[in-house]
């Protein structure tokens, strides 16, 4: 009988222990790699105006529209098409070099290109005044 109270009394503590709430910054990471996922899919087909428009504040004011669509189809398009995209870091930060203070995101993926079999993509969204994640920079190693 004992035995029996003492693992009733220890499931009702472990029930009535706060929950603890899941990591916020975990919580802005994957709102961020969600951004940064809808807006390669539109890079990866070609989209790069749909890509620019879809694009931050910071971004679209540090690159004109066609200048964006030249400079991407000329790197891209020796490339190929995406073959693989792994996740490789993601870090959460609050200051970048060059940028204004803000919350961004630097994700960095191993991808593969049908004529590249290595490169690294990164992809950094920042937090919008809306509180809406979008894409802030792209780059390719």
């Amino acid at each position: 009988m004992k035995t029996i109270l003492t693992l009733v009394t220890a499931a009702l503590l472990t029930a009535a222990a706060p929950s603890f709430a899941a990591d916020p910054q975990a919580e802005l990471i994957q709102q961020a790699e969600t951004a940064a996922k809808t807006w390669m899919a539109l890079t990866d087909a070609g989209k790069y105006g749909e890509s620019w428009e879809r694009a931050g504040t910071f971004f679209k004011t540090g690159i004109a529209k066609n200048t964006w669509e030249t400079g991407v189809r000329s790197l891209r398009a020796p490339l190929g098409p995406v073959k693989a995209r792994e996740l490789k870091s993601t870090e959460y930060a609050t200051t970048l070099p060059g940028a204004p203070d803000g919350e961004y995101v630097v994700i960095q993926y191993e991808t593969q290109f049908e004529n590249k079999k290595s490169a690294t993509e990164t992809v950094t969204p920042m937090r919008e005044k809306d509180g809406s994640w979008k894409v802030s920079g792209y780059f390719i190693r």
